[in-house]
């Protein structure tokens, strides 16, 4: 099996008539050449940005064990026991995805005839070739789950009556979902998990992940809601794996006197720590929320969805029409419904605030467990705001949503995955990279403008890519408006021939702004049938986006 090299490609679709090739108007779709990419967003290969967790295993020859084989009718003799003594086995293994291995057996022997069988350790037929000497076979394979394997290779020369055999263990390089109740791993305001205080301008402060609790030890990824609060200047916060270097990209943007939460996907460290920086020019104060975590062994896998809408208290989707009073608890059902199966552990979603009576928060938790003190997005009276949210569903299928304010607000729930033992898309963080900011000035297409949409290839010809881990923001904002984020039904090659159909606009939001405003929200975007996403500006007036890329799932 190759190696995947996933390379980013990005072009514009602007929204009004006349300005530059590729232009589709959003009320009169248009079928023309898109802009090019320039020079606004290099090319980034995903299989590079992922090699830390491509390992390597390796088994000398020194490994190798020999045994003689049973003797023939005839007897064997002395010297074809002693036959072909340097018969020896080297193996070197290298994970090319989240859940394949290439294999490379070298031989040593003398001039003879030889079988060779690869034994994956996973139950599955092994594989058999035929060599001659001293030679380099290759294989490949694929994990129908994750974990550890041993690999046994044996060599056999019936000529010598000599058999040869090494092994070794191996890990699948992807991680599954489990999901976990949520919980307050860090507050600076109280001293959970840290010194109280505040973190301090261009400082940091980190967070116990492995072996905190029911959490264990070797984890790979964690799913965090950071919140940052008593800001008292912009900034913004990145969080990445202690012990690594920092990332130029981030996770949580504020401005002066917010409270701005934000779901992070982010890679633990091998110490078991995520670290969360304060890249702002004044003191803040952070919380951290834990709602499931990723390890490599076998677990739930992730099913992206095209966004799908389940609740919104405007018209009574989902729930009793009218708003969520204060103080007050709803539950629905996200499990058999929709396109999502039964029996799923956790779910994606995208919960929008809008309509609220005055500033409070909204936490949600799985249907039948008790009201936890953590929160998933903060809001201020008058304020919409959407947040990202993996939470664990109850046994019954339902997951509940508190407002935690005193007056009502009215609750929009989109979903936008779920993870399952029957999904078989596995996580794979990367170093994060920056996939497109269109304030670059190497950026030559300027602004998303009012209605329209940027689409980006992400995995072209890459099948097994399920979806991407992304953060997008929105800044320089000038009306307001909301993100919407969908695969697109287009291919690279539609585009590149200009013969693309104008995508159904989609409905669900990923997050919402005013004008002048600064807003982040992660999104776990599908890939689709062609491995491209588009992102669309579903306001009447031009914005500035930004998208960093955290990491990417995929299929065995």
């Amino acid at each position: 099996m190759r190696s995947r090299r996933l390379v980013i490609s990005v072009a514009v679709i602007a929204a009004t008539i006349g300005l530059a090739p590729g232009i589709a108007h959003a009320a009169e779709p248009v079928a023309q050449e898109p802009v090019a990419q320039g020079v606004g967003a290099p090319a980034v290969d995903l299989a590079k940005a992922a090699a830390p967790n491509l390992s390597t295993f390796k088994s000398p020859a020194e490994r190798s064990v020999r045994k003689a084989l049973p003797g023939s009718k005839g007897g064997v003799s002395a010297q074809q026991a002693a036959g072909n003594p340097d018969l020896a086995l080297v193996l070197n293994a290298a994970a090319t995805t989240a859940h394949a291995f290439d294999l490379e057996t070298t031989v040593i022997s003398a001039d003879s005839t030889l079988k060779v069988t690869v034994d994956w350790g996973d139950g599955s037929t092994p594989d058999g070739m035929d060599a001659y000497g001293s030679t380099v076979l290759k294989s490949s394979h694929t994990y129908a789950q994750l974990g550890q394997y041993t690999v046994r290779v044996t060599v056999t020369d019936p000529a010598n009556q000599a058999e040869v055999v090494n092994d070794f263990q191996v890990m699948t390089a992807g991680s599954d979902f489990v999901a976990h109740t949520p919980t307050r791993l860090l507050d600076t305001r109280d001293g959970t998990g840290a010194v109280r205080g505040k973190v301090p301008a261009y400082g940091s402060t980190r967070v116990k992940v492995g072996g905190n609790g029911a959490i264990p030890e070797g984890v790979t990824a964690v799913a965090l809601n950071v919140t940052v609060t008593n800001t008292t200047s912009g900034g913004h916060i990145t969080a990445f794996a202690e012990d690594t270097e920092r990332p130029t990209t981030s996770n949580v943007n504020f401005e002066a006197r917010q409270s701005v939460p934000n779901l992070v996907i982010v890679p633990v460290g091998k110490n078991g720590y995520v670290e969360l920086a304060n890249r702002g020019s004044e003191s803040v104060d952070l919380i951290a929320d834990v709602t499931g975590y990723f390890t490599r062994t076998d677990a739930a896998g992730y099913t992206p969805m095209t966004p799908v809408r389940f609740v919104d208290t405007r018209e009574g989707l989902g729930a009793t029409r009218g708003q969520v009073a204060g103080q007050k608890t709803f539950g629905t059902r996200i499990s058999g419904l929709r396109g999502v199966p039964e029996g799923i552990t956790a779910v994606a979603l995208n919960v929008t605030v809008t309509n609220p009576r005055e500033a409070g928060h909204l936490s949600v938790f799985p249907g039948g467990g008790n009201v936890p003190i953590t929160s998933n997005l903060n809001f201020t009276a008058g304020q919409t705001v959407a947040n990202a949210v993996i939470v664990p569903v109850g046994p019954d299928g339902t997951i509940n949503v508190r407002n935690g304010a005193w007056a009502g607000t009215d609750v929009i729930v989109d979903v936008v995955g779920y993870y399952s033992t029957d999904s078989k898309a596995a996580y794979m963080p990367i170093k994060s990279v920056r996939l497109l900011d269109t304030r670059d000035p190497r950026w030559t297409h300027g602004p998303m403008l009012g209605r329209g949409y940027i689409w980006q290839a992400l995995s072209v010809d890459e099948p097994g890519i399920a979806g991407y881990v992304l953060n997008t923001t929105v800044t320089n904002t000038a009306g307001a408006g909301f993100l919407s984020v969908a695969p697109d039904p287009n291919t690279r090659e539609q585009y590149r021939q200009g013969r693309q159909v104008f995508p159904e606009r989609p409905t669900a939001s990923t997050l919402n702004w005013t004008a002048g405003k600064t807003v982040p929200n992660l999104v776990q975007a599908g890939s689709g049938k062609n491995g491209i996403v588009d992102f669309w500006n579903q306001g009447w007036d031009k914005t500035d986006l930004v998208v960093d890329i955290f990491g990417y799932y995929e299929s065995n």
